[in-house]
């Protein structure tokens, strides 16, 4: 059997990502979060589910609440530039 002549890191690294590539929108959206967020925000909330387009996000402070609401266009805006078709249609903001 003769040697196989070696593989470009090219392709070894894009086989990489693809293996870890995150799986679930929800994953994606936490992949990409503090990015499109801001680590103040970030501190403060995190996305936590998706059902059906609609991503949750859990604040610690009704004030963080609140000011994500005001914010849902421009979230949605930014996920959409980084996820694609991956990204949520509409956000849930919850306190707890």
């Amino acid at each position: 059997m003769g040697r196989r002549a070696p593989r470009p890191a090219s392709l070894a690294l894009r086989g990489a990502l693809e293996r870890s590539a995150p799986r679930t929108d929800l994953a994606a959206a936490q992949t990409v979060w503090v990015e499109v967020v801001g680590g103040a925000i970030a501190a403060a909330a995190e996305p936590v589910a998706e059902r059906e387009g609609v991503l949750t996000i859990h604040c610690q402070s009704a004030t963080w609440a609140e000011e994500l609401s005001l914010m849902e266009g421009e979230l949605l805006r930014r996920l959409g530039e980084r996820l694609g078709e991956r990204s949520p249609s509409a956000l849930k903001v919850l306190v707890g």
